[in-house]
Formats: structure tokens, C-alpha cells, sequence
């Protein structure tokens, strides 16, 4: 193991040379799933690499792998040419490796000095120094050009100042190599632009930074090397100079659209809403307006925190709104929580079934009807002959096996499990879907079962809000794609507009011209 320093003034030494750091045939696997294959990087000295790709490409994986997160199943990582073995982030500081990961971990019951250098305070005699803390907590206040109280406690910042933190903490270890995961995300414009001078500083200094980003505007103001990682491989790896957005998002995407897709119903858009959405205001949602008309599917697409999810869960009332408003067949939800959306006719399937959908020790028939128990009791006990009679004219609809009603859904393969999950919709009168990543998990055929599905409830006249991290899956399935940025709605794609290149643009970018994308 290379020993290097772990404490002391911040930032990097003035004259210190750092001789960086090469990924050589890293492969990590997670179970069956191949999240890297075969990726070799060289991230030179003094130098800011960006690492990017879509959502699953494996960037933030060999981030890790590099920050002694997580151990690669083959090929190794080298710092000035000698091979080390890092199994945990400790031997990556040794190494000279800091990290930042996107989720905030501060310590919320300690201030924000006490954050940065938990675990390397100055001391005498078993004792912390404070006036050595202060002093060395003002130097690097002096350097960043952050504006921070250092007796602040964590728990109590703003998450700007609480992203800030995590900066300081990884500077104030004299790393090498600093290695931040969304490092802006959470910061506003003024925040990050002194961010950029930071990390500009420092390795003019002598460090070395990778960035995981999906802002490529940030990436090519910023990186002096940018590799793209698609399914798990290194596809590119070049100088940032000759990049631009469009080379980088065609680099990304690589691929030809392969699904194959039911035709899409006809909507008349002119007609009445049947969802309105107006101003809506909640945990990751700035201020979003959409319609949605019988017989519409909507796309909702964004990168992971874009608040495409947030949307979803704010328009069901999974979570508590702050203002704006949502109409369902042209009536305000009397209740803005999930049971109030039942009754006006707005039903969500979740993202994850296994965690948030299906009670998987309880058997098929009883998750089906779950949503419609005040149909099937009478006195307050179930009908239990009239509950497998209309769960078995819908299971012969969704051709989920009938005969297994009884047994826990569980013992299911992923995609009957999905259509259980939309048999509850069938069993209600619903009017408004809200569909989140409808196909995930679920094989080749299952996914084309649920695609003819949900385009003939459109073609029943039911509309449909689909949000799904799959360009293809957008594409083929709707009508309109919203794209989220940063909790807003970036752009709106319609007919030929709605494109894998149009939505990665829109997501990537700060401005996309909305009537460019329109067909």
C-alpha cells in the first residue's frame, strides 16, 4: 500500500508531483448484471477528468472502484505506476484517493468544521486543538472561497452548504486524487461557479479530478479529458477540446433503436383533460404544469434526479405538496393522497413492485384486489367467490396464469408480477394511470404484453402518464414526452420530434428551443 498524506494544511502541496492514476481491464459484475467489462483509463496529473453516460452506462461504478468503494472482479488500479488493492475508502486515502459520493454522509450533530476533519484533527496528548482546528478550518475557507460558518451544525445547512462540506472535507486530506460524484447537483449557479475556480486551483496545484457528471455543458467547461462509458465498456476516451454536446451525446447513445411497439391510438388533444396539472410544487418539483387527455400517453423522461419520478409521486400525493393543483376529469383531488386519487378515478404503479406495490407473502388474487375491497365486502368481510370471479376475467385479459390466484405472488416470474400490479387498474374505474418504469425487470416478452396493454387502455380512452428511464420505451409508446431537468419541465417533444437524441439533449442541457423539437 502507498502511504500519502492524510492531514495537514489544504489542497496540495506547491512543487508536490503526483504521478496519476490507471485503470487497467477493470470488470465488476452485480450478480448477472455486467457493470463494467474490460474498462482501462489513465487519468494523468494536474488534470480534470470527466467521467460520463447515461443512467446504468457504469461511470459511477468505476468511480467507486477507483475511490475503494468497491472491488473490481478483475483488472487492478495503479497510482504512479505501482498496482494497490483498496478494499475499503481508507486505503483509498492512503493512496492518496478522496471521494466524494452524490448522497450527502455528514455527521448531522457536529458542526461543519468538526465534518471536514473528523478523523484528522489536530491533536496534543489525545486532545483536539481547537485553535489549530480553527486556523486550519479558515485556511481552507481562504483557498475554496466558500462562505461557511464553521460552528454550524451539519444537519441544520441548507444541502447546498451541506454539498459544500463534503468538498471541503475531501480538499482538506491533501488528496492526489479527488473523485466527486454529481459534484453541482445540489449547488445554484453562484455556489457551483465558485466550485469550478476550487477545483481549478487545486489542480493547478498538482491534483488531480474526476468528475461523474451527467452536465455536459459543466463537463466541456471544465474537464481537460472526458471518457464515455455505454453498457458497461469505454467506447471513448479523448481530449475534451474536440468534444462537443452533440459528439458526446452520440458517443452515449451508440445504439439503434431495437423495440418493437403497438401502434399508438389516435387522441384528439384539443378535447378536455383528463389530468391538469397546475403550478405543482413538492420535494424535487419546481413549479410543473401538464395536461393529459383521454386516450393520451404522456412520456415523462429525465435523468435520475431530474424529479421525473418526484413528479409522478407528487401528482399521485405519495408525498406532501407545497402549492399548485391537480384536476382529475376536470375536478380538484378532494383528498391529495393516494386513497383520494383512487376514488377520483388517478391510479400509480410504482417504480419498484417488490418494495412499494406487492404484499409478496399474500396471495396473487388478494394483491390484485387490494385497491377495490370496498366492491367485493359486504359487513366488512371479503366476497371471496365474487374477488376470484373478477380477478379471473382480468387475468385472462393480461394472460397471467388464473391458477395460481392462491399462491403468493411472490412465486411469480417479474413480469406476471408487473401485470398484477396492473390488474388493480383494471379492477377500479380508473381514468388517469400513472405508470413508473411499467417494464423494469421484466423479459423480452412480458415487456411486449405490457406495451399492447397499455396502449389499448389509451385506445379505451384512459390516459396515461408514463415515466420511464428508457429512451425506446418513450419513444414508442407516447403520444408527447415530457423531459425533466432540475425538478422542471425542459422540454416538451412531439411526433417525429420525440427522438433517443432529442430526449438525452433536452436532459443534458441547460436550454433546449421547445419549438425546434416539435414536429
Amino acid at each position: 500500500m502507498i502511504v500519502h498524506r492524510t492531514a495537514g494544511a489544504p489542497g496540495v502541496s506547491p512543487g508536490h508531483q503526483f504521478g496519476g492514476v490507471e485503470v487497467v481491464g477493470v470488470s465488476k459484475a452485480f450478480g448477472s448484471i455486467r457493470a463494467l467489462e474490460d474498462v482501462s483509463v489513465t487519468i494523468e496529473p494536474g488534470t480534470i477528468h470527466a467521467l460520463v453516460g447515461e443512467n446504468g452506462a457504469g461511470k459511477s461504478t468505476l468511480g467507486k472502484i477507483i475511490a475503494g468503494v468497491l472491488e473490481p472482479d478483475a483488472g487492478h488500479v495503479a497510482v504512479a505506476g505501482h498496482v494497490i488493492r483498496m478494499r475499503t475508502p481508507r486505503d483509498a486515502l492512503e493512496a492518496g484517493i478522496a471521494a466524494i459520493e452524490q448522497e450527502i454522509s455528514l455527521a448531522p450533530n457536529l458542526t461543519a468544521e468538526e465534518n471536514v476533519f473528523l478523523g484528522a484533527e489536530p491533536r496534543r496528548f489525545g486532545f483536539i486543538r481547537r485553535r489549530d482546528l480553527d486556523r486550519q478550518w479558515a485556511e481552507l475557507l481562504a483557498e475554496t472561497g466558500f462562505q461557511l460558518r464553521g460552528n454550524a451544525l451539519a444537519g441544520a445547512l441548507p444541502l447546498g452548504e451541506r454539498q459544500q462540506v463534503e468538498i471541503l472535507r475531501a480538499l482538506s486530506r491533501r488528496a492526489d486524487l479527488i473523485i466527486m460524484d454529481e459534484p453541482t447537483a445540489a449547488l445554484n449557479e453562484q455556489e457551483a461557479a465558485v466550485f469550478h475556480a476550487t477545483l481549478r486551483a487545486v489542480v493547478g496545484r498538482g491534483a488531480s479530478v474526476v468528475i461523474v457528471t451527467h452536465f455536459l455543458r459543466e463537463v466541456l467547461e471544465l474537464a481537460d479529458h472526458i471518457s464515455v462509458l455505454r453498457d458497461g465498456r469505454l467506447v471513448q476516451s479523448s481530449p475534451a477540446s474536440g468534444q462537443t454536446e452533440p459528439s458526446l451525446i452520440r458517443a452515449m447513445l451508440g445504439r439503434e433503436l431495437s423495440a418493437v411497439f403497438p401502434p399508438l391510438p389516435t387522441t384528439e388533444v384539443e378535447g378536455p383533460a383528463v389530468l391538469r396539472v397546475r403550478d405543482l410544487v413538492a420535494p424535487g418539483v419546481d413549479c410543473v404544469s401538464l395536461e393529459v387527455h383521454a386516450g393520451e400517453i404522456v412520456g415523462l423522461a429525465g435523468l435520475d434526479g431530474s424529479g421525473r419520478a418526484e413528479l409522478g409521486a407528487a401528482i399521485y400525493g405519495d408525498v406532501p405538496t407545497e402549492s399548485g393543483s391537480v384536476e382529475v376529469l376536470g375536478r380538484p383531488l378532494g383528498v391529495h393522497q393516494p386513497s383520494g386519487s383512487l376514488r377520483q378515478g388517478l391510479a400509480l404503479i410504482p417504480a419498484s413492485r417488490r418494495d412499494d406495490g406487492l404484499f409478496l407473502v399474500r396471495p396473487v388474487t388478494e394483491n390484485s384486489s387490494i385497491s377495490s375491497l370496498r366492491r367485493l365486502t359486504r359487513f366488512g368481510v371479503v366476497r371471496r367467490s365474487e374477488e376470484r370471479r373478477v380477478s379471473k376475467d382480468v387475468y385472462q385479459r393480461l394472460d397471467v396464469p388464473s391458477g395460481r390466484g392462491r399462491q403468493p405472488v411472490s412465486t411469480l416470474s417479474g413480469g406476471n408480477q408487473q401485470k398484477v400490479m396492473l390488474a388493480r387498474v383494471l379492477l377500479r374505474d380508473t381514468k388517469v394511470l400513472i405508470a413508473c418504469e411499467p417494464t423494469r425487470g421484466v423479459d423480452v416478452g412480458a415487456k411486449s404484453s405490457i406495451y399492447q396493454l397499455l396502449t389499448s387502455l389509451a385506445a379505451d380512452g384512459m390516459g396515461l402518464l408514463l415515466v420511464s428511464s428508457e429512451p425506446e420505451e418513450l419513444i414508442g409508446l407516447s403520444h408527447r414526452v415530457m423531459v425533466m431537468r432540475r425538478g422542471r419541465v425542459a422540454a416538451e417533444l412531439t411526433g417525429a420530434g420525440i427522438t433517443e437524441e432529442a430526449i438525452l439533449t433536452a436532459a443534458l442541457t441547460d436550454t433546449t428551443p421547445i419549438e425546434e423539437s416539435k414536429a
